[in-house]
């Protein structure tokens, strides 16, 4: 089975060829990727556009694609077929991407957010095949979670279920989803970022050096990335700003294991880098917050899709909607 996927970020978006080879295995046959740069309705068009370029390039007609998956950041309506307005993806409002989709390709097309498409990838090709209860935290350039729920993929009343970046963990802190102190604002990329700015803007005013950064000009500059790199290389002020990190997404997942009992937590992007940096810190606050009950059934570890989380995301709400057999949205 031939499948398109279309995996939409607040920084790059990608388009992927993929073939499900058999029930549980896809395989990413070729993607182009881009950066998120344009107007909304110019930014689609161009997705569509390099879509019909990635067939031309591995020689397959449209006809050949039996199913198209759209991932993006939520909120969004996967029933309605509409991106409402990811936080992410300013000006992306009330966008009716699956509409637009089967008109240009006519073909089946499922919508979903990105924290539910990749819960489904891991639990249908990834670490998490086997188990009935499962969430998957995207922990990235934001922070939501996929619910898997006795089985089933949980999406809430008004498609919104697993909005824990939302979450307020503190009064005060790094701003993520609109709220300061929120989930999202301590774990997830931009959150890592803001508060490295305010740790090393504070050492650089009382005239300490910091080594992943030189100068308050710099400070835009500072990414998860850099800071995880400086901590790796034994910059205490990076260790520092990680270990805060780790100890509010133990309070995150504390939550999240009293409420919901699942069987296993996977969390990805940043995780999957920085887990010796996060652990330590994240353990202590589950060892302490958590039914000890709970916290013992329940397995915390890295997505196994990796750095291809995003890429099968799509690609298997591809899957879903061919298996579907109708145009989904419409």
């Amino acid at each position: 089975m031939m499948i398109l996927g279309f995996d939409i970020g607040g920084t790059k978006c990608a388009v992927i060829l993929g073939e499900e080879m058999r029930s549980d295995k896809i395989v990413i046959k070729d993607k182009l990727v881009m950066p998120t740069d344009k107007p909304v309705y110019e930014m689609i068009g161009f997705l569509f556009d390099q879509a019909d370029v990635l067939l031309q390039q591995n020689n397959i007609a449209l006809e050949g694609i039996q199913g198209i998956g759209i991932s993006c950041g939520g909120p969004l309506s996967s029933r309605h077929g509409v991106i409402l307005s990811p936080p992410n993806l300013p000006g992306w409002d009330n966008i009716p991407i699956v509409e637009l989709a089967l008109k240009r390709f006519d073909k089946p097309v499922l919508l979903q957010n990105d924290a539910n498409a990749g819960a489904i990838a891991e639990w249908k090709y990834g670490a998490g095949k086997g188990y009935e209860n499962l969430i998957f935290l995207t922990f990235g350039t934001g922070m939501g979670a996929g619910l898997i729920l006795n089985g089933k993929l949980y999406s809430g009343t008004t498609d919104l279920a697993g909005e824990v970046g939302h979450l307020r963990l503190s009064d005060m802190g790094p701003v993520g989803f609109g709220k300061a102190g929120s989930f999202e604002g301590w774990c997830s990329g931009g959150g890592i970022a803001q508060l490295a700015q305010i740790r090393v803007r504070q050492q650089l005013q009382m005239g300490q050096q910091v080594s992943f950064c030189k100068s308050l000009d710099e400070l835009p500059g500072l990414t998860a990335k850099t800071v995880a790199e400086a901590a790796y290389e034994g910059d205490q002020t990076a260790i520092e700003i990680y270990t805060d990190c780790g100890t509010y997404l133990g309070k995150g997942l504390s939550l999240l294991i009293d409420v919901l009992n699942p069987e296993l937590i996977l969390l990805g992007s940043i995780y999957g880098r920085a887990q010796s940096l996060l652990e330590d810190a994240m353990r202590k606050v589950l060892e302490k917050e958590t039914i000890r009950t709970s916290y013992e059934a329940c397995k915390i570890m890295p997505a196994s899709l990796a750095e291809n989380i995003g890429d099968m995301a799509a690609l298997s709400l591809g899957v879903q909607a061919a298996s579907q057999a109708v145009p989904v949205g419409g």
